[in-house]
């Protein structure tokens, strides 16, 4: 989806017991399997870094151990995960947004993507493109204009 270079192709697997290097110095002492059933609040909670941390690097933080969570032992995530992940955890923001041709679209290219697997850069890419299309941004925009 992007190209981007800092890509998942240079992380070792996790199923030797290695962790991804953007997993948290916690779950990196945590077998995979371990890690998973950890409901995210808790994850996030024993994170030392986040104690302090603002909003918006909690989201990100979420966003990142959600795909960490949901992906395979490669790091990645297949297409058909993905799109669960929409729909399960992105359910606010696509509501309403699948009939529409830039919904479509963005489904479109997921589809047409030659890898059936996504990097955590892609998905956050994925993420994104569904954002800003979304009528939950517009009405956040709008509640930042009433206030």
């Amino acid at each position: 989806m992007c190209g981007c270079t800092i890509s998942t192709k240079d992380q070792k697997s996790r199923s030797g017991g290695e962790t991804h290097p953007s997993a948290s110095p916690t779950a990196a002492s945590l077998p995979p399997t371990m890690l998973k059933s950890i409901p995210i609040s808790k994850q996030l909670s024993s994170l030392k870094a986040l104690v302090k941390a603002s909003d918006l690097e909690k989201a990100f933080a979420t966003a990142a151990l959600i795909y960490n969570n949901s992906s395979d032992p490669d790091g990645k995530l297949s297409k058909s995960v993905a799109k669960n992940l929409l729909k399960t955890q992105f359910m606010n923001f696509i509501q309403g947004q699948e009939n529409k041709p830039k919904y479509k679209e963005i489904l479109s290219e997921l589809e047409e993507q030659t890898e059936n697997k996504l990097g955590f850069e892609d998905f956050m890419i994925l993420l994104l493109s569904v954002t800003l299309m979304s009528d939950m941004l517009q009405e956040i925009w709008m509640s930042k204009i009433t206030k």
